[in-house]
């Protein structure tokens, strides 16, 4: 593996994660919501979804993603609902209490949502399973090299999603106030609607 391929594989990567889709949408609406510690959560869901598909890049069973292809478009769309079924919730929800940091979405159910939001992502399977192999020769890549990529992946994706994390909180912080506080709450149901519709709309088109 050389530096070049790290340089481009890493360039590739921020790209990928600083675009905004379903998984920054998700992150931002959760920050919004609940505050930027209930994100860190969510952002540490969404990282072990990119493992699960970089281990299967790294080991040559992208054949096990495309062969359960179909089971993978029935989690998008179930994914996609569940989110616009979220973000609709916060829309009507007319006590803007509940935004409170200690009364959002227990942990396990957040770390979860990032992490099947990850792995029903198209974005996501296609670049592990289809663009990764362009940028690294999987074949000679040793563990060590497996590392140092994983590394990465944690790293940019993890950064990239807590400066987006961090920057709706500060937002959040700024506003006070039950109206304002209701204003956040239709904010974030907007963001978590759009991210399960662009989810959905992905999915039925392919």
């Amino acid at each position: 593996m050389t530096l070049m391929s790290i340089l481009g594989f890493a360039l590739a990567m921020f790209i990928l994660t600083a675009t905004p889709g379903p998984g920054v949408l998700a992150v931002v609406s959760q920050s919004l919501r609940a505050g930027f510690k209930s994100s860190i959560v969510m952002i540490a869901g969404i990282v072990t979804g990119d493992l699960f598909y970089l281990t299967f890049a790294i080991f040559g069973l992208s054949f096990i993603a495309r062969s359960i292809s179909p089971l993978f478009t029935l989690i998008r769309i179930a994914g996609g609902l569940y989110m616009i079924f979220i973000g609709v919730r916060a829309i009507v929800q007319k006590e803007p209490g509940e935004l409170s940091e200690g009364n959002g979405r227990k942990g396990s159910s957040t770390y979860l949502s990032g992490l099947f939001l990850t792995l029903s992502n198209p974005k996501v399977v296609v670049f592990y399973c289809g663009f990764l192999p362009t940028f690294l020769d999987l074949e000679t890549l040793r563990f060590s090299d497996g590392l140092i990529i994983s590394a990465l992946v944690m790293t940019i994706l993890g950064t990239v999603m807590l400066l987006y994390a961090k920057l709706a909180d500060y937002i959040r912080s700024l506003i006070r106030g039950p109206r304002s506080m209701r204003l956040i709450n239709a904010s974030a149901g907007g963001f978590m609607t759009a991210a399960g519709t662009l989810l959905v709309a992905k999915t039925v088109s392919r």
